[in-house]
């Protein structure tokens, strides 16, 4: 017993300096991640890059299911250290970092954002319900008490409220974290309004509540909400869902729908009072700190109040900064690398 114990020993330190000495190969900070904190997390970046001697670290715009996928592979120098996020980490996530060796994640909430499905200020604003949002984009609604393939083509099929236009939206892939938000906090939401729901198992509710309609009224645009952006300001007739920060740095070309009579707003996102809005994160892979150069000044600098804090330089970005309380748990997560559990999820 005391040679197995010995030998098992040995080989985990021999797969501890491995991992070091690979690690030491890798001198500057790699982040994938979400396409929605990636500009946040730039900020941050180059802000430490400016003000330290340690090198800009090297960000990736994945979507947020990509970014765990790379995160949860491995540690050691072929694997990122960080990974942004639009949504909390799934316990299936947690369970493959784990099995793969990733045992310790440091979480750092670094605020809140609101998910908008905006469009050109050229055209009309337009106020919508959730339940009005699932009848337009779900793959399949209730109609006289049945579940039918949806048959909206214009928003006034909806609703005579709305405006007599194609149904089109320019979305995230189901890869991004804005993707599930948006199925979570809306669509999901929409649905349950509707009697037919209650008749639903489980794996229904899942298969009529998030699924998203796939002939063409709904358009994935891939993770770069810049180029939303874009496509939104040259169409006036359609419309986009992202992060409010890319609505509130695009102002003078676009503008929010209202969802049940509330404008996506700095101020309506910060009270609550908008119904459609998440959490964001960064996750840090504790396995690497001390290897790779500037890890832990760089988890410091992004929790620090200049940063993340109520008039932080975030905020200039469009990020809501969190609760008083919830600032200082988060903070003192990334300062002292509490990592989570599994209960924490």
């Amino acid at each position: 017993m005391l040679k197995k114990t010995l030998a098992l020993a040995a080989v985990a330190s021999v797969a501890t300096v491995a991992i070091a000495g690979a690690a030491q190969a890798r001198d500057q900070i790699r982040i994938v991640g979400s396409s929605t904190v990636y500009p946040f997390t730039t900020v941050v970046a180059e802000n430490f890059g400016r003000g330290t001697g340690f090198k800009t670290p090297i960000i990736e715009s994945t979507g947020t299911g990509g970014g765990f996928k790379l995160f949860c592979a491995g540690v050691g120098t072929d694997h990122p250290d960080f990974t942004n996020a639009s949504r909390p980490i799934k316990k299936s996530e947690f369970e493959t970092c784990a099995k793969n060796g990733v045992a310790e994640i440091v979480e750092l909430r670094i605020g809140y954002d609101g998910l908008v499905m905006s469009n050109s200020k050229q055209a009309e604003p337009m106020t919508a319900t959730r339940a009005q949002i699932f009848l337009a984009l779900a793959k399949e609604i209730p109609v006289d008490g049945k579940w039918v393939a949806n048959p909206n083509k214009k928003w006034s099929d909806v609703d005579a409220s709305l405006p007599a236009i194609d149904i089109e939206v320019l979305g995230p892939p189901p890869t991004s974290g804005t993707r599930d938000s948006f199925v979570e906090l809306a669509l999901e939401v929409g649905c349950e309004t509707f009697p037919e729901v209650k008749a639903l198992d489980k794996a229904g509710h899942k298969e009529k509540c998030q699924s998203i309609r796939e002939d063409g009224a709904f358009v994935e645009a891939g993770e770069n909400d810049n180029l939303i952006v874009q496509k939104l300001d040259a169409n006036p007739k359609a419309f986009g869902i992202f992060g409010f920060s890319f609505l509130d740095q695009n102002g003078d070309k676009l503008q929010g729908v209202n969802v049940e009579g509330v404008t996506p707003t700095f101020e309506t996102i910060a009270s609550g009072e908008y119904p459609v809005s998440r959490p964001l994160q960064i996750y840090a892979k504790k396995a690497h700190i001390g290897v790779i150069p500037g890890m832990k000044e760089f988890l410091a600098e992004y929790a620090s109040d200049k940063a993340m804090g109520a008039n932080g330089y975030l905020t200039d970005k469009g990020l809501v900064p969190l609760p008083a309380d919830q600032a200082v748990k988060y903070r003192k997560n990334a300062v002292e690398l509490v990592t989570m559990s599994a209960g924490d999820i």
